[in-house]
């Protein structure tokens, strides 16, 4: 039988390349889109943060979302500091969510307040795909609108607690694998990880949406 982490990572693989995938995503990530767009989408990433961090501390006690609560993973203070890059000081008095984005941060808060172990679906899909995929965002962001290496603007994507990203990815797969959840658990929580992916697809729709590339 295969493991938790096996399990997760296969039946969300199709959302995965769908979000991955997505136009936006490809244009910004081709150079085809001004650094407007990225600015706007780590706008986007700053409220679906807030939502998975603000109930974190409370969530460090709980058993099955407990174990994943790592402050090496956190990523809001790396996003501010991007933000104030990216938009200059009052870049907070500007920030606007997409329904979209209001949407997935609701859906991450409703479950880090009433079901924490969905809480780990939304956990997983974010920090891993940040840890992982994210690289490939930082490498292109530096090269087409010139940012420091790992500096200012594309600080989100570099995890400076984390010297080793394999070992640390391999720790967090046994953590899945040993979850604090039944059979039955597990598979809502596998639905919950689907969810993200499509909540995420629909932010980049959203977002393709806000920035077309003149045809």
């Amino acid at each position: 039988m295969d493991s938790f982490s096996t399990l997760i990572r296969t039946a969300s693989h199709e959302q995965h390349v769908e979000a991955e995938t997505s136009t936006f995503m490809s244009d910004l990530l081709g150079g085809r889109l001004g650094v407007d767009a990225y600015a706007r989408y780590t706008e986007q990433l700053f409220f679906v943060y807030e939502a998975l961090e603000a109930g974190a501390e409370r969530l460090a006690a709980d058993p099955a979302a407990g174990p994943f609560i790592r402050p090496e993973l956190f990523r809001l203070a790396a996003l501010e500091r991007d933000l104030a890059h990216l938009r200059g000081a009052s870049w907070r008095s500007g920030l606007s969510a997409l329904p979209a984005t209001e949407a997935y941060a609701a859906r991450v808060r409703e479950c880090a307040e009433q079901w924490p172990a969905g809480y780990i679906a939304h956990h997983y899909t974010r920090y891993l795909g940040d840890l992982s995929g994210g690289q490939i965002i930082r490498d292109r962001a530096e090269k087409t609108w010139g940012f420091t290496k790992k500096g200012d603007g594309v600080r989100f994507y570099v995890f400076e607690a984390i010297t080793n990203p394999a070992a640390f990815k391999r720790n967090y797969r046994e953590l899945l694998d040993a979850v604090h959840a039944d059979d039955l658990e597990k598979q809502r929580i596998v639905t919950e990880c689907k969810r993200a992916f499509t909540l995420n697809t629909t932010l980049f729709h959203a977002l393709g949406e806000e920035f077309p590339l003149s045809a």
